[in-house]
């Protein structure tokens, strides 16, 4: 799935394209991705100027001057693709500008969704409301996280995935910045210190603006709008790598947790 550098990517690639725009054409070809699409969508886009383009945790926001935001997630296999040659069978929505762009939002497997709310209700959106800090704001600090799993029993990467402590993050780069930070997945939340803490806040923020700078990483269908894959797997310290060795000489090991893989050296990560 799409992660907040995917999408971060995704939002930089759309910006030229629509910012500044007006959409003449906004067309659903289908009923619905992993739910309904607005029905009123096509009525409220059409005609309207896109003024801004961003992202709240994995979901990438475009602002229209009608005071609306859509509201998108890739979901596992969803990507933007800038003026195709020809529709596609899984393009299922069009958005045409004034310009004579036109960007698809190509989905095989239809787990992403686009929903549409006014600018000053964004943060009741029912996944926003519950969301912790970005990552990479000012407010996610070492302090802030401390505080945040103090007294929690459940394991360091259980908590980091949970979008109620931090909003954004993934099994991928979850894994990568615990095994910059030497924490073990496995340790107990509420047993870090608080230099260990600011260790690790360091770490997340530095492996997802490294992620950006590359492109994201290029994981089963993820392609950027350009068509371009990302480039931040080929610089993986421990994701996807089971049985080859960390830069200490020992191996990367792999284990299941909760349906999702963890990558760690039991060696570094203490």
């Amino acid at each position: 799935m799409p992660e907040l550098p995917e999408v971060e990517t995704t939002v930089a690639g759309l910006r030229p394209v629509l910012e500044g725009q007006r959409l003449t054409l906004v067309e659903p070809r289908r009923a619905n991705l992993r739910r309904p699409f607005p029905i009123d969508l096509r009525q409220r886009m059409t005609g309207a100027r896109v003024i801004e383009l961003g992202r709240r945790a994995k979901y990438g926001l475009i602002v229209t001057d009608r005071d609306d935001v859509m509201i998108f997630h890739l979901g596992m296999s969803g990507r933007w693709r800038i003026d195709p040659a020809e529709i596609e069978k899984h393009d299922h929505l069009v958005l045409e500008t004034e310009d004579g762009r036109r960007l698809v939002l190509n989905d095989p497997r239809r787990f992403g969704s686009i929903d549409l709310v006014r600018s000053d209700e964004i943060d009741s959106f029912a996944p926003f409301a519950v969301m912790g800090p970005e990552p990479l704001g000012d407010d996610f600090t070492g302090r802030y996280l401390k505080a945040a799993t103090k007294d929690r029993k459940a394991p360091i990467k259980q908590l980091l995935l949970d979008q109620r402590t931090v909003a954004g993050l993934g099994n991928i780069y979850v894994c990568e910045a615990l095994h910059m930070a030497g924490i073990s997945p496995a340790k107990i939340g509420g047993q870090i210190s608080g230099p260990r803490y600011d260790k690790l806040v360091i770490a997340i923020k530095q492996v997802l603006k490294a992620a950006i700078a590359a492109g994201g990483s290029s994981l089963r269908d993820f392609v950027r709008p350009d068509g371009e894959l990302g480039y931040f797997a080929k610089d993986w310290l421990v994701y996807g790598r089971e049985g080859q060795a960390c830069h200490c000489g020992a191996l990367v090991l792999r284990r299941v947790d909760s349906g999702r893989s963890t990558f760690y050296c039991r060696k570094c990560q203490k």
